[in-house]
C-alpha cells in the first residue's frame, strides 16, 4: 500500500513534465541594437509584504508570449535584452488574482522601465468607473506553507480555529475538539507568527474564528523555527486594521444549547504610529450521548461492562489583546504588545453501569456521575525592535516574550445505588504557575538579488510547579478524605539555547534554501516528596532543505526536508499515579525519550484557467515513537501509560483541485490520503499495525447576486490505527447562508453544522487482558447565527484606490 501511494503521488506531479522546459523567447534579443528592461515590485496588497515566485509574463501586441519570469525573495522582477516595442505585462500568483499592465511602451527615449509596485489584491474594488469583483480563494499556497483564508470559511464563522480547521485536508479533529496534523497530534501552534502560554490545542480552542484573518499550515518548516512538533507549525495571523485612520470590526454570535459570544478589533494608524485593539468572549456547549462495553480476562475482574449516558462538553473563554508599533525613525521600529486571558474548559456525564460477572449472571446496576474542570489564566508580553539598514533587505531584530499561565484542574468521579445514594467517590486535584521568557535575535543579510544570508540566536526558558491531590469519599463519614500517598508537588524546569543559519539563493527559476540548527536543552525534573530529580542535558542537530522550481505561466515544484523533535510534556514523565476517575488512573514515565522525526515532500501545483490543481507527497519517519498505552491496572480500573514503543511511518498524498465552473459556482476538492504503519515492542512482545487512512472534504460555494453566498460542505475521515486500537470513520454535512448589506459592511451568516447527524466518534481498544469499544456523539444538527460589522476596514475610498493603481491596469486586472 505504501509503494502505490509513493507511486500515485509522483505520477500526479509529474503529469506535466514536458511543460516544464524553458520557453524561448520570440524574438531575439540582437535584432535591435537598442536592448530595453522592464522591472517592478509584486507584493500582497493586503499586507504589503513581497509576494516570493509571482508568475510575470510578457506579451506582444499579437498576444505571444515573448518572455516570463518569477520574482525573487523580495518580490521584485526584471526583464532583460528585450526588442523595443509596445507590450502587454501579466502577473499572477497562486491564490490572489491576475494583474495586466497593457501599452507599455518601450524604446529609445525609455531604454529601462520601471513599473514601480504591482499590487495583487483579493477583493471588491472600484476604479473609476470599472467595478473589479474577485473572489479571495478559500486556500492559498506558498513556497513553504497552506494560507486558509478563513472568511471564506463561513460555515465555521460562529466558532473557533478548531472549526476552521476541520475543513482543511491535512487536519482531523475528535470529538472533545482535539486536532491532528497529518496523522499527528503534534505540532506548534504561533499566535502572528509568536509563541503563545496555552497548550496547542487550547490554544486553537479559545480563538473565535471571526477574529481570524488566516491561518498558516507549515509542515515542514526551516530552520528559523523552533524544531518542536512532529507535523510542523499552525500559525494563526489575527485581524488588524489596514488603512490610515480608524477602523474596526464587531462580531456577534449566537445559537442553539448555549452557544453565544463577540469580538472587537480596532485599530489607528497614524504618522509613524498604529494601535490595534481586540477583546472577545465565547462560550460553547456541546450536549451528546455516550456508549460503551468493556471485556477483561482477569481473574478478579467483571467479566463485561456496560455503560451509557448523556455527557456535555463546555468550553468558555474571553480575553483581550493590545499592540502599539511605533517607528522611531526611519530605520527603526519599536512594538510592545500584551495578551491577557482565561480559559474554561469543563466536562461532565452521568452514565449507566451494568457489570456482568459471567454470562449467565444478573448484572449488578449502579449510576456514575463525573465532571472534570479545566480553568487556565494567562498572559503574554511582548517586546520587539527593528533595525533596518541602506540596503534593502538588510535588518537586525530583536524580540523577547514572557508568559504566565496559572491552571487548576479537578475531577470528580461518584457511584450511586440504584436507590440513590453516594456509595463511593473520589476527587483529584492538579494546579500551578508556568513561567516563560523567550528571546531572540535575528539578522538577515542579502548578498544580491538572487542570495540572502539569515543567522539568529534563541532562548527559551521555561518553568512549573505542580500540585496534586486525591480525596476518597469514606461512607462512614459522608466526606472527602485526603490520600496523601497518592499526592504529589513536582518542579520542572527546562532551558533550551539555539543557534541557527540559512543560506537562500536562485539560479533562474531555481530556488534552494539551506539551514542548520543547533540546540542545547537541560531539563530536570524534582519530585518534592521524594526528592528524587531526574535530568536531561542534551545537544541537537536539526538540518533542513527546501528546492523550488518556478515557471512563468503558474507551475510549482517545490521539495523540502526537515528534522524535528517532539519532546514529552511534564505529565508524560510524572512516575507516580494519578486518578482521572473512579475507573482510570494515569502513570508516567520519567525515562520517556524524545522523538526525533524525519520529514519529507515533493509539491506541485499549476493554474488551470479559473481553476487550480496542488499535489503534495510526503513521507514522515518518527524514531522512539511515544504512545498511550492501556492495561489493567485492578479489578474495574484501567491503567493508562507512557511508552516509546518503536518507529511509525506515514506516506501519503494530499490533492486539492478548486473548479471554477462557473462565476457564480466554485468548488474546490481536497483528499488526503496516506498509509500509516507502527512497529516495535510493547510488554516485551513485538508489535505491528498498519492501516490505510484517507479524508476527504468537498466544499462548494454558490453566489448569488453580488452579495448573498450559499455555502455546503461535506467531509468524511476514515478509520485509523494506532498500537493498541483503531478509530473508526465518520462523515459530516455542513450548510450556511451569508448576506451582505449595507453596502457590504454588515455581513449576517447562518449556519448549521452535521444537518445530516451522522458524526461520531467510535474507538476500539485492545491490550493485555481487555477488549474495549466506546462511542461518543454530539448532539446535531446545531445552528448559530453571526452578524459582523465592519468600520473603514475592507472597502477602501475610490480615490485612494486610484492613487495606488499603477498606469495601464484596466478592466480584468485581478
Amino acid at each position: 500500500m505504501k509503494a502505490s501511494i509513493i507511486v500515485f503521488g509522483i505520477v500526479l506531479i509529474g503529469l506535466f513534465p514536458a511543460s516544464l522546459k524553458a520557453q524561448p523567447s520570440q524574438f531575439s534579443p540582437g535584432h535591435f541594437n537598442i536592448q530595453v528592461s522592464i522591472s517592478g515590485t509584486v507584493v500582497d496588497s493586503t499586507t504589503g509584504g513581497p509576494l516570493k515566485y509571482a508568475n510575470v509574463m510578457l506579451y506582444d501586441l499579437s498576444d505571444s508570449l515573448v518572455t516570463g519570469t518569477i520574482t525573487n525573495a523580495k518580490g521584485e522582477f526584471e526583464l532583460e535584452d528585450l526588442r523595443p516595442g509596445i507590450y502587454t505585462l501579466s502577473v499572477k500568483f497562486m491564490g490572489f488574482h491576475k494583474a495586466t499592465i497593457s501599452r507599455i511602451k518601450a524604446g529609445p527615449r525609455n531604454p529601462k522601465i520601471d513599473l514601480g509596485v504591482i499590487a495583487l489584491r483579493p477583493a471588491v474594488l472600484t476604479v473609476g468607473e470599472v467595478e473589479v469583483t474577485a473572489e479571495r480563494p478559500e486556500i492559498t499556497y506558498k513556497i513553504d506553507r497552506k494560507v486558509i483564508n478563513v472568511s471564506k470559511h463561513f460555515t465555521r464563522s460562529s466558532g473557533t480555529a478548531v472549526d476552521v480547521l476541520e475543513n482543511i485536508p491535512s487536519v482531523t479533529v475528535d470529538v472533545d475538539g482535539n486536532v491532528t496534523l497529518r496523522g499527528s497530534g503534534s505540532f506548534q501552534v504561533l499566535i502572528d507568527g509568536r509563541p503563545t502560554p496555552l497548550k496547542p490545542n487550547e490554544a486553537l480552542q479559545q480563538i473565535p474564528a471571526s477574529t481570524i484573518e488566516t491561518i498558516e499550515i507549515i509542515t515542514n518548516p526551516s530552520a528559523k523555527y523552533d524544531p518542536d512538533g512532529i507535523a510542523g507549525i499552525i500559525n494563526v495571523n489575527l485581524k488588524k486594521g489596514r488603512l490610515q485612520g480608524a477602523s474596526g470590526i464587531f462580531g456577534l454570535t449566537g445559537g442553539l444549547d448555549y452557544k453565544y459570544g463577540g469580538d472587537v478589533v480596532l485599530s489607528k494608524r497614524g504618522d509613524g504610529f498604529t494601535l490595534t485593539f481586540g477583546a472577545d468572549f465565547n462560550n460553547r456547549e456541546y450536549p451528546g450521548s455516550f456508549e460503551s462495553e468493556n471485556r477483561t480476562s482477569c481473574p478478579s475482574c467483571a467479566w463485561l461492562i456496560e455503560s451509557s449516558g448523556a455527557m456535555r462538553w463546555e468550553r468558555c473563554s474571553h480575553g483581550i489583546r493590545g499592540e502599539i508599533e511605533w517607528d522611531a525613525s526611519e530605520s527603526d521600529m519599536v512594538s510592545l504588545g500584551l495578551h491577557w486571558g482565561r480559559m474554561e474548559l469543563k466536562r461532565s456525564s452521568g452514565v449507566d453501569f451494568f457489570e456482568y460477572e459471567s454470562p449467565d449472571e444478573d448484572p449488578y446496576h449502579y449510576t456514575s456521575c463525573s465532571g472534570w474542570n479545566r480553568s487556565i489564566d494567562y498572559y503574554s508580553t511582548l517586546l520587539a525592535y527593528t533595525r533596518k539598514f541602506a540596503s534593502k533587505g538588510h535588518e537586525l531584530s530583536a524580540e523577547t516574550i514572557v508568559s504566565r499561565s496559572d491552571a487548576d484542574e479537578e475531577s470528580r468521579s461518584e457511584n450511586f445505588s440504584t436507590e440513590g445514594s453516594l456509595t463511593s467517590g473520589r476527587r483529584s486535584t492538579e494546579g500551578g504557575p508556568w513561567r516563560s521568557v523567550r528571546a531572540r535575535l535575528d539578522y538577515v543579510l542579502p548578498f544580491d538579488e538572487r542570495g540572502k544570508f539569515e543567522a539568529g540566536y534563541q532562548a527559551r526558558l521555561d518553568m512549573s510547579d505542580d500540585e496534586n491531590g486525591v480525596y476518597e469519599y469514606d461512607p462512614s463519614t459522608g466526606a472527602y478524605g485526603y490520600e496523601p500517598e497518592f499526592s504529589h508537588t513536582v518542579e520542572y524546569e527546562r532551558n533550551i539555547q539555539s543557534l541557527y543559519a540559512t543560506y537562500s539563493a536562485s539560479l533562474g527559476r531555481l530556488g534552494c534554501q539551506v539551514g542548520l540548527r543547533h540546540e542545547y536543552t537541560y531539563r530536570t525534573m524534582h519530585l518534592v516528596d521524594t526528592d528524587e530529580r531526574f535530568s536531561i542535558d542534551r545537544w541537537d542537530l536539526f538540518p533542513t532543505l527546501h528546492i523550488s522550481f518556478g515557471r512563468a505561466d503558474g507551475e510549482q515544484l517545490m521539495a523540502s526536508y526537515s528534522r524535528r523533535i517532539e519532546r514529552p510534556r511534564n505529565w508524560y514523565l510524572e512516575p507516580y499515579l494519578t486518578w482521572l476517575d473512579a475507573n482510570n488512573v494515569r502513570r508516567g514515565n520519567p525515562d520517556l525519550k524524545p522523538e526525533y522525526i524525519d520529514s519529507y515532500e515533493l509539491g506541485y501545483q499549476k493554474n488551470l484557467g479559473r481553476s487550480m490543481l496542488s499535489v503534495e507527497a510526503y513521507y514522515r519517519v518518527t524514531h522512539n515513537k511515544v504512545e498511550r498505552v492501556e492495561s489493567v491496572y485492578e479489578e474495574e480500573i484501567h491503567l493508562h501509560s507512557i511508552e516509546n514503543v518503536g518507529t511509525d511511518y506515514a506516506v501519503g498524498t494530499e490533492l486539492m483541485f478548486n473548479f471554477g465552473f462557473a462565476r457564480f459556482w466554485n468548488m474546490n476538492i481536497m483528499a488526503n490520503l496516506y498509509d500509516y504503519r507502527i512497529e516495535g515492542k510493547l510488554y516485551d512482545e513485538d508489535f505491528s499495525e498498519e492501516s490505510f487512512s484517507w479524508n476527504l472534504r468537498l466544499n462548494n460555494t454558490f453566489r448569488l447576486g453580488p452579495s448573498t453566498r450559499i455555502q455546503l460542505n461535506s467531509m468524511y475521515n476514515s478509520s485509523r490505527a494506532s498500537a493498541q486500537g483503531t478509530r473508526e470513520g465518520f462523515f459530516v454535512t455542513d450548510i450556511a447562508v451569508k448576506q451582505e448589506l449595507l453596502g457590504k459592511n454588515l455581513s449576517v451568516s447562518l449556519q448549521a453544522r452535521d444537518v445530516l447527524r451522522t458524526g461520531q466518534f467510535e474507538r476500539t481498544s485492545e491490550g493485555r487482558g481487555f477488549e474495549e469499544h466506546r462511542i461518543f456523539k454530539r448532539k446535531s444538527p446545531y445552528m448559530t447565527l453571526t452578524i459582523s460589522y465592519n468600520i473603514n476596514n475592507y472597502k477602501r475610498r475610490r480615490d485612494e484606490l486610484r492613487d495606488e493603481v499603477p498606469e495601464g491596469l484596466e478592466e480584468g486586472a485581478f
